[in-house]
């Protein structure tokens, strides 16, 4: 689309715009007369505490703006909010990460953990599957696609730290999803939705209604939502058709950096080893095998083959080279068109229900279910660097197998003229991809219901309420894998059933799909389905007064909320027995005990449990009234509150919260807040024995050996990135996080604007979290960096286990001046708590409403996030590396991560913004919305002098527009989403999943039909 167009585009939705954040309370511009509700910040009923805090309301027009239809989409566009890391376009070819339909919450870019997620006011049980953050120790989050967004009457977004008031996880605020009740009649919708040049489609069906009974004394609300989106695949659109993203950045200044080249140098190439004691294999006088026996496999269109085996293949000695000529033996597992967004069924039903007992005594109750289930197709399975197997000699495609099977048969592979004992050589599988497998298909089924009953009243002028809740959520993931037990014994066939890993891959299309592929029943006696179960479950029961004129002052009515909680909170990570060292494999010739899995280290099973006590008490303070007269003081007030809570496994801890309002006239309000909050450690940071994760990380000793020896010209080129294995451990002595929050700023309701130009109101806030402890280990990563710095001055990092050198390492080294290095086994980590992180920023908000008799009804609301200040303090492993490359000590090129400052750096932009306008006339409605993404720097992606790639800053725009038929009571409603159709800016993945949706234009047809 031409520049132009593309700008008259967005000016449009722009002038139509709004923010998903109103600042909508009655203070904030809303009308006054709204019904007597508690919203988010206060407990106390009534109550105008909320005055003194930024609290913003999403309502109904905004949502419908938005045209979300997952809680995912809605989250998204809130400006306040961050990252996404738990999202449904993370696909990991492992279960180690939360996969299928989650979405997660990150206000203020904190951290996952850091926001409490309320519904009708009370807590929801989290997701059970956890996910390591950007501090790379497990996580957990509230899935925010189990929010139902088309039974939301509205959303409230407390922009503050609220531990005093609500517990733990409020650090940087407050979620509430308030849903429909107390409805009469039914109400039913359908849509369809389309991203323009994919094949991604989705289709929604919900209704909502409700019924009156017992003269008006009881109400049944309900709704129930359905989706169903088809699957969006990498071959559909370029920045995800391949994992070699060089072309993307040919006009950049990283054209031609092989860094981008994401290609994975686990192959269906086979990479190989005999015996290292054995010595070099030949044939004749000719090396097929390095001194240290490493061959592998390749095309005779290649160069350096050693050996024509047949078939257009050849052995070439030494490790699988992925690099230079070689560099398209890489597999690109893009290339089969893998799921870049699951496909997924998703159901909502929720249900509430009132009866008002007497005068002064109401029941009331809850009842939600959500279950999706979603579907995957990933890559192939893939061989660890730490989990290696041995294919016996016995292998009836073994080249170096015996003269003789041992049931007399002839071997007619064996190749002649070796120097190899006539009973053959086993050989040990470095590194391979099963590409002949396919696609690993992963379904995952994700569940969650809640269950409430409660009773709430007035005596002696207090509100009361009290309820019990029990919420379980349930994960399901399974998954195409293969057993190692079956592999081996597949492996050690005599027979054309053995698996053949000599048989190469595509000669046409090296990095593609393997077209030699193996027999059916190789094939299928390998295959196994892994499955993982989590399950998470919440039982409370609280207990909660308040009264908003407990006494008369001089200045006003002295408000006060009270309240006692009690909850029990479980989790459970039950992984598959392959997995969790019931059954393993042990590897006849190394001895390595190894998983059953062929792709998975040994990672045991995680399960925890723990009761939290607590108490709070809220007081809403008036201290100057305008009846008071003072100058320059029209009203003043102030919110002091205070929690106490005692956890079952690790103690107690108390929290204050200080809150002030102050009119210097009416209109014009300053308000501040100061409180103290605490995160306690999630349940795997604290009972987690051994958790394998790997991860690609580069090994930079080998990348100085390859600069020194002029076989690169740049770390940006190094090609030395693998799997890499940490092994983390969970930690019991956990403290935790400890976290500090100051806010202030001002509303501006300019009354002396006439009445006919609409009702205008301003905010702008600052805020100030700092946060000390945070949680978190040194990283795999950064312990291969300093294993690079150490090894330049003559030692090494001892967390960093590596094997012994061959003697290809040795030549890696040759020359140099380094010592040699093995290969990396895996990594020795433990969960710690970290250093301070300081985070700050301003808020900014505009709100216009205006309704006229001639041109209908405006809604315009405006929403900017500025981050001014994102910076954890390094630990003093973590100082000594950034010291190190400062001085040049280590290059420029590496990537060191876990401190300094992080201000701009992957998906933390400076500036977030969104806005929207609302049109009614008559029987039409018509809604906008616009939201622009600052840039921000990709470190995964550096130059020779430290300098990263910058992500592009992106503005995009919705539209709808509505016409509603009231003749027969039927709504239709034509959408776009992202109308000027902007692509996701290029990152060093082709996309950064954890900021943006991986599709452009996005169109969308509604009809509601009202009963």
């Amino acid at each position: 689309m031409n520049t132009r167009l593309r700008v008259a585009l967005l000016a449009t939705t722009t002038l139509c715009a709004a923010v998903l954040a109103a600042h909508a309370n009655a203070q904030e511009g809303q009308a006054a007369t709204v019904e007597e509700i508690t919203v988010v910040g206060s407990q106390i009923k009534g109550a105008k505490v909320t005055a003194a805090l930024p609290v913003t309301v999403v309502g109904e027009d905004q949502i419908q703006a938005t045209a979300a239809v997952s809680g995912d989409d809605l989250f998204r566009a809130i400006p306040q909010m961050g990252d996404v890391n738990f999202n449904s376009q993370y696909l990991p070819g492992t279960s180690n990460s939360a996969r299928g339909d989650v979405g997660s919450v990150n206000l203020r870019n904190l951290g996952i953990g850091n926001t409490l997620v309320l519904l009708n006011g009370r807590r929801v049980v989290t997701h059970p599957t956890s996910q390591a953050n950007d501090n790379l120790v497990p996580v957990l989050t509230y899935n925010s696609n189990a929010i139902p967004v088309t039974g939301l009457r509205r959303l409230e977004v407390l922009r503050d730290g609220a531990a005093a008031i609500y517990g733990a996880d409020a650090v940087a605020g407050v979620v509430n999803t308030v849903l429909r009740d107390d409805l009469e009649g039914l109400n039913v919708a359908a849509q369809y939705g389309f991203a323009e040049g994919t094949n991604l489609k989705e289709y929604n069906f919900n209704a909502y209604g409700g019924h009156n009974f017992a003269e008006g004394r009881g109400n049944i609300s309900a709704f129930f939502s359905y989706d169903a989106r088809t699957h969006l695949r990498s071959h559909e659109q370029a920045f995800t058709a391949s994992a070699d993203r060089r072309s993307l950045f040919a006009d950049t200044r990283f054209a031609g950096a092989t860094s981008l080249d994401g290609r994975s140098t686990t192959t269906p190439w086979a990479y190989l080893q005999t015996p290292a004691s054995f010595g070099t294999v030949r044939q004749g006088t000719t090396a097929l095998t390095s001194s240290a026996g490493y061959f592998h496999i390749q095309p005779t269109t290649f160069s350096g083959c050693q050996l024509n085996i047949g078939n257009g293949l050849c052995i070439d000695d030494g490790a699988l080279a992925t690099a230079g000529v070689d560099r398209d033996l890489r597999f690109d597992a893009a290339s089969l068109g893998t799921a870049v967004v699951p496909s997924v069924k998703r159901a909502n039903l929720f249900a509430t229900g009132k009866y008002e007992i007497n005068d002064s005594v109401t029941a009331f109750g809850e009842l939600g279910v959500y279950h999706a289930k979603t579907n995957a197709g990933q890559a192939p399975i893939q061989t660890l660097s730490s989990g290696v197997i041995t294919i016996p000699a016995s292998n009836y495609w073994n080249p170096f197998g015996p003269t003789v099977f041992a049931n007399g048969s002839v071997n007619p592979n064996r190749l002649p003229n070796l120097n190899v004992p006539a009973s053959g050589l086993a050989v040990t599988l470095r590194g391979y991809t099963f590409a002949d497998l396919g696609l690993t298909q992963v379904d995952v089924t994700n569940k969650q219901y809640r269950v409430l009953g409660g009773l709430r009243g007035e005596k002696f002028g207090f509100d009361w309420e009290s309820a019990v809740v029990y919420s379980e959520a349930t994960a399901e993931d399974v998954a195409d894998n293969i057993s190692t037990t079956k592999l081996y014994a597949q492996l050690a066939l005599s027979t054309p059933d053995a698996y053949n890993v000599f048989n190469g891959s595509d000669l046409a299309y090296t990095s593609g799909p393997d077209s030699t592929r193996n027999s059916q029943a190789a094939i299928d006696a390998i295959r196994v389905k892994t499955i993982r179960r989590t399950k998470s479950t919440l039982a409370l029961w609280d207990f909660k007064v308040s009264r908003p004129d407990l006494l008369t002052l001089p200045s006003g009515d002295l408000g006060i909320a009270s309240g006692v909680e009690f909850r029990r909170e479980t989790q459970l990570d039950d992984r598959d027995s392959r997995i969790d060292g019931t059954t393993t494999f042990t590897d006849p010739v190394s001895g390595a005990v190894l998983s059953d899995l062929i792709n998975s280290s040994i990672n045991p099973d995680t399960k925890g449990h723990r009761t939290v006590g607590s108490a709070y008490l809220e007081l809403a303070v008036p201290l100057v009234s305008p009846e008071m007269s003072i100058p320059l003081v029209h009203r003043l007030e102030g919110q002091l509150a205070g929690r106490y809570e005692r956890y079952s496994d690790f103690g107690d801890t108390a929290k204050p919260k200080v809150a002030l309002a102050w009119d210097v006239i009416d209109g014009v309000r300053f308000r501040g807040s100061w409180a103290q909050g605490f995160r306690a450690p999630n349940l795997e940071q604290i009972n987690a024995s051994i958790i394998s994760r790997s991860n690609t990380r580069t090994d930079y000793a080998f990348c100085e050996a390859d600069l020194r020896a002029g076989r690169i010209g740049a770390f940006s080129s190094c090609s030395r990135s693998q799997l890499t294995t940490a092994r983390r451990a969970g930690n019991p002595d956990l403290e935790p996080e400890e976290s500090e929050t100051l806010s202030y700023g001002v509303v501006f309701e300019p009354k002396f604007v006439p009445e006919a130009f609409g009702r205008l109101t301003f905010t702008a806030d600052y805020w100030k979290v700092k946060q000390t402890g945070l949680i978190g280990v040194f990283g795999e990563g950064n312990a291969l960096i300093l294993d690079y710095l150490l090894r330049q001055q003559g030692s090494s990092n001892p967390n960093v286990v590596r094997a012994a050198p061959t003697a290809d390492d040795v030549a890696a080294f040759a020359g140099t001046g380094l010592t040699a290095a093995g290969q990396v086994l895996y990594v020795n980590d433990r969960y710690t708590n970290l250093q301070p992180q300081v985070v700050e920023g301003l808020d900014f908000g505009f709100l216009w409403k205006l309704g006229t008799d001639r041109f209908g009804d405006f809604d315009l609301n405006v929403n900017v996030a500025h981050l001014l200040k994102y910076y954890q303090s390094p630990s003093p492993g973590i100082a000594e590396l950034l010291k190190a490359r400062s001085d040049g000590v280590i290059n420029a090129g590496t990537t060191i991560t876990g401190g300094g400052d992080l201000l701009r750096q992957n998906g933390k932009p400076e500036w977030k913004w969104s806005a929207a306008l609302t049109w009614r006339y008559d029987r039409f409605t018509v809604g906008g919305f616009t939201q622009y993404i600052g840039d921000y720097d990709d470190t995964a992606l550096i130059d020779s002098s430290g300098q990263p790639w910058v992500v592009d800053s992106t503005l995009t725009g919705n539209l709808y527009g509505e016409v509603d038929v009231a003749e027969i009571g039927t709504k239709v409603r034509l959408g776009v989403r992202n109308i000027s159709d902007e692509q996701p800016p290029l990152s060093a993945a082709g996309y950064d999943g954890t900021v943006y949706t991986p599709y452009g234009r996005y169109w969308y047809f509604n009809v509601k039909k009202r009963f």
